[in-house]
């Protein structure tokens, strides 16, 4: 009988995920096949449910909506900030930068993407960059331990 992946084993697995308009936001072919135990919740638990009965060599599309990915986008997430509260730092639109945000009481310090300069003002996403979207993975099982 031919093994199919189950809870608790190491997996390793071929992957290319896509947005909806077909852009890939990460493929193993960039990096490398990925291993992880199913049940560690190193991946997204709809992508591990995914893999549950697949065999070495299947290959299945899955699509992944935002509340089971990054969750949804919250547009209070996204804030202008002065530019001089960045010192003298060169900035660019795209570039991820650790700020500190308030929240609840409590300081966290996170990554924002900067998504406009106008002026002396910057705006920047505290959004997780996948927020919103829809992913589509297509993910192929090479070994089962």
């Amino acid at each position: 009988m031919t093994p199919q992946v189950k809870e608790n084993d190491q997996v390793t697995v071929q992957y290319e995920g896509r947005l909806e308009n077909g852009e890939v936001f990460e493929s193993s072919s960039d990096s490398a096949p990925m291993s992880f135990r199913i049940g560690e919740q190193m991946v997204l638990p709809s992508l591990e449910r995914a893999l549950i009965g697949m065999k070495v060599g299947q290959t299945r599309t899955i699509s992944i909506p935002p509340e089971e990915g990054y969750g949804p986008r919250h547009e209070e997430l996204v804030l202008n900030v002065k530019r001089n509260s960045f010192g003298e730092r060169e900035l660019q639109v795209g570039m991820v930068i650790a700020m500190n945000l308030e929240r609840e009481g409590e300081t966290h310090r996170l990554p924002a993407m900067i998504t406009a300069i106008e002026g002396d003002e910057v705006k920047v996403d505290f959004n997780h960059p996948l927020a919103g979207q829809e992913l589509f993975y297509t993910i192929t099982v090479t070994a089962i331990k």
